[in-house]
């Protein structure tokens, strides 16, 4: 069982990287313009792969900072340290290692 000083530094922890996500998404223009590609460049595909490459980066970092949201929601709510899969504790050093996990390192291991 996680004590209360570990919760509060995950805590901590997870805030620190939704902020650091969000404001790596904004630079990259996520949820706003978007970045400026030049169209007119010759080699358009260059430009269709930057614009991949870019699209896929946007949608890691969606995907941490939604894991992040759900792990903040799970601590908020009780739930947070318990395996989504067999229900049971999530070691504290895999928390520390990876706070906004969602499994146990067996069932982990399994996916």
């Amino acid at each position: 069982m996680l004590t209360t000083d570990a919760l509060q530094t995950l805590r901590t922890t997870l805030r620190d990287e939704r902020d650091h996500l969000r404001h790596q998404l904004a630079e990259m223009g996520v949820g706003g313009e978007g970045m400026a590609f030049d169209e007119n460049f010759a080699d358009s595909g260059q430009v269709a792969a930057e614009k991949g490459e870019h699209q896929v980066l946007a949608n890691s970092l969606q995907d941490a900072l939604a894991d992040i949201d759900r792990a903040l929601q799970k601590l908020d709510s009780g739930g947070y340290g318990v395996c989504e899969q067999c229900g049971e504790e999530i070691a504290e050093a895999r928390l520390e290692a990876m706070p906004a996990t969602r499994y146990c390192i067996q069932c982990a291991s399994r996916r």
